[in-house]
This record gives C-alpha cells, sequence and structure tokens, in this order.
C-alpha cells in the first residue's frame, strides 16, 4: 500500500493478473484492471492525478450514490486516515472475491467529483445493468434521456476511472458486438464469461436449495 498526497493505493493478484486501486477520504477514485506486470500497474496508478489534485475543477458533486443492480453506492465514506484504509482493505476484499469467480455486491463509496455531469449520469445509469446481463450504449443514452448521444456513452464508459465497480464492460453494441473497451476487447470478453460462469453457478445453487426445501 502507498500514499500521496491523501491519495492511498494498493496492487494485489488475482486469476487474471495484477490490479490495482486507489482512494481518496471520500471514496475509491481509480480501479486498474488486471494485467501480467505489476509495474504497469504500479506505473498506471501513479500517473492517475487521483482526486487530490487540487489544480483540477471541483464545481461537480463530490460522490456519487449508485443504486442498481450489484452495485449500491453510499454518498460519502468517513474521513480521515483510518476511513481511507478501510475504504481501500474493503475494496481490496471485494475485487479479489470478483476476479476469484464469486458473485459480488459492491458497497463502496465512490469520489468522482472531477467529471462531467454527462459522465456521472451515463456510469449512474451503467450501475444498474445487473450482473452477468448486458445493455447496448443505445440503452444507456435513453437512460439518461439523450437517445441521440450513443457515441458520447461509448467515450465516457472509455472514460470510467472505476471499471468493474461501475461495470462499463457489460455495455456492447446494439448489433450484439462487443463494442470497444479502455484495456481492450479481449479482457471484456474475459470478464463478461466470468459473469455468466458465475451466474450458471449461482443459479444451479439457487435451484438446489429450492429443490431441498419442497423436500422439507
Amino acid at each position: 500500500m502507498s500514499t500521496d498526497r491523501g491519495i492511498q493505493r494498493a496492487i494485489f493478484v488475482t486469476p487474471l493478473g495484477w490490479v490495482g486501486v486507489a482512494a481518496s477520504e471520500r471514496g475509491i477514485c481509480r480501479v486498474v484492471l488486471p494485467k501480467k506486470d505489476k509495474g504497469e500497474v504500479e506505473q498506471e496508478l501513479a500517473e492517475f492525478p487521483g482526486a487530490g489534485d487540487e489544480g483540477r475543477s471541483s464545481r461537480h458533486p463530490r460522490s456519487l450514490s449508485f443504486t442498481g443492480g450489484s452495485v449500491r453506492i453510499p454518498l460519502s465514506a468517513k474521513g480521515g486516515k483510518g476511513g481511507v484504509e478501510r475504504i481501500l482493505a474493503k475494496s481490496v476484499k471485494l475485487l479479489k472475491r470478483y476476479f476469484s469467480g464469486v458473485r459480488v455486491s459492491f458497497d463502496l463509496p465512490l469520489d468522482m467529483r472531477y467529471y462531467t455531469p454527462f459522465q456521472q449520469a451515463v456510469w449512474k445509469a451503467t450501475a444498474e445493468i445487473s450482473h452477468g446481463e448486458t445493455r447496448s450504449y443505445a440503452w444507456i443514452a435513453k437512460r439518461v434521456k439523450n437517445p441521440k448521444a450513443a457515441r458520447a456513452v461509448g467515450q465516457a464508459m472509455g472514460a470510467n476511472p472505476v471499471p468493474i465497480i461501475v461495470p462499463c464492460h457489460r455495455v456492447i453494441s446494439s448489433a450484439g458486438t462487443l463494442g470497444g473497451f479502455s484495456t481492450g476487447v479481449g479482457m471484456k470478453k474475459q470478464l463478461l464469461e466470468l459473469e455468466k460462469k458465475k451466474n450458471i453457478n449461482h443459479r444451479a445453487h439457487r435451484g438446489k436449495l429450492k429443490q431441498h426445501d419442497s423436500l422439507c
């Protein structure tokens, strides 16, 4: 774990590779998707200015509150150094479980204060997509009441600083193709396949429980 200007960072290994996460006193501000080289993750986290960059505009909301799908993100977090450490430790635990094939409900504060209202609206709509499901860029555009903005939605997805927590990998083209992804469509495909497997296992488990109940 490293600290820089109020931002704490953690790097950890998962079955898909090295993952990085950064948090401020207000919440998670960066997630770096799996990479084979730990150094690449370190570099991405170091290059990301984070919420502590005083040179950027602060006219946008401090954080986002999402309720939908498998994501519930409260409006604010406990301040102070201890609060940052708790947020970071919880995010690492949840992300490790996610990449290990466990169905996860993320309950984490996000610090997204430096992003535009449109980007925030797009990410809020994206958080409504349930685990293992997909929606189109056009669907998101309609949800944010701007049906002609599918291309702009794609650009907002590319700027998403907290993938997985805001599941931009679940957004595909209207034609059913994967579309783009910030780290390449290969990773997008891997994430969707991971969730598909989790959904199959989850449904099988529920089926067994239902069968057991009927025999009781």
